[in-house]
């Protein structure tokens, strides 16, 4: 009975693998936000010299499972001069996307079991890396229609923003990126990993690794780049309007594009899961690596303030941008002459 069973899905094997694959990187990212949530206001209390949450549970880690609860119950307040159909759409895109976006990133060697090889990522695309841009590139939609549907000036502007945010420091993104393809030869993230050895790319690019996390950074909306919300002048920002759960979505949504944006950085930059110093543990090599630039993006913004606006787009079109080009054209000049020489 049971070999009769393992015979009828075994030509379906690879879509029942596939699914369970998407189940448990949605189930494994909106899992670690609340993780994420209490790590990050930890941390922010260390480095601001106070307590941060320590009174619901041990250490205050029922704090985010306090925090999901009220939002879970808090009311649904829709206005109604919204539209209604898009007002709903919003949250769902940024979610979907980020989620989507992190498919294609391999975070280990691929194993077999019961004679079918299965590999640790989502999907392993020949472009994942440009799979990966447009996904994420995608994940901006949600933005702006959450600022043009809530009828709001403020929330629309917020959306304005992080549409020519996006815009701006996606180029210097693109640009690093490049660098690693040049020198890899391969658009495929595994290749890319294979590629880094012996040695990670942050060592003999590392100008383009400062290029791309400083582009990363914006890219998330992460703080000293978060001008989409800026309280000073848009009281919320994009999400303004938006309570509840749809208000949590969105910090899922940023939450898991930092995961997604520091797995990609560890994958093109930090050689993956390679350990370098012979731990032959690869899933945990590359968590490690993740968690680290992970407590980066929260110390700064525990240390830098929010940049003025127009500071933001003189930064990224007037410094980030021309110093990406120079440092491309760099790394090409050296991938020609190794090729020549």
């Amino acid at each position: 009975m049971i070999d009769d069973i393992l015979n009828f899905l075994d030509p379906y094997w690879w879509l029942i693998i596939g699914v369970v694959k998407a189940v448990i990187i949605a189930v494994g990212l909106l899992s670690t936000v609340p993780l994420l949530v209490w790590l990050e206001r930890r941390l922010m209390g260390r480095f601001q010299v106070r307590l941060g949450p320590n009174r619901v549970g041990p250490l205050g880690l029922g704090q985010a499972i306090a925090d999901a609860v009220k939002l879970l119950f808090k009311e649904n307040i829709v206005q109604s001069s919204a539209d209604k159909f898009l007002f709903y759409l919003a949250p769902a895109i940024v979610v979907f996307t980020a989620i989507v976006a992190f498919s294609a990133i391999p975070f280990g060697e691929p194993f077999e079991v019961g004679g079918q090889s299965i590999g640790l990522w989502g999907a392993n695309l020949n472009i994942g890396l440009l799979f990966i841009f447009a996904i994420s590139s995608m994940g901006i939609y949600g933005i702006v229609i959450a600022g043009f549907s809530s009828n709001n000036k403020y929330s629309l502007m917020g959306g304005l923003r992080s549409s020519a945010q996006m815009i701006s420091y996606e180029l210097t993104l693109g640009l690093a990126a490049l660098c690693v393809v040049i020198m890899s030869g391969s658009l495929n993230l595994y290749e890319i990993v294979k590629s880094q050895s012996e040695l990670p790319y942050a060592i003999p690019l590392f100008p383009a690794f400062v290029l791309f996390f400083i582009a990363g950074v914006a890219e998330t909306n992460r703080a000293p780049f978060d001008l989409p919300e800026a309280e000073q002048e848009l009281v919320a920002g994009f999400f303004t309007e938006y309570s509840g759960m749809k208000f949590a979505m969105f910090f899922m949504g940023e939450y898991v594009n930092m995961i997604t944006m520091s797995a990609l950085i560890t994958v093109l930059f930090l050689g993956g899961w390679n350990s370098y110093i012979g731990l032959d543990i690869p899933i945990l090599v590359f968590a490690f690596k993740v968690f680290l630039l992970l407590c980066v993006f929260i110390w700064l913004r525990s240390t830098f303030p929010r940049i003025r606006y127009d500071r933001l787009m003189t930064f990224g079109w007037k410094f980030l941008l021309p110093l990406s080009l120079v440092v491309m054209l760099f790394y090409s000049a050296v991938k020609v002459y190794s090729i020549t020489a």
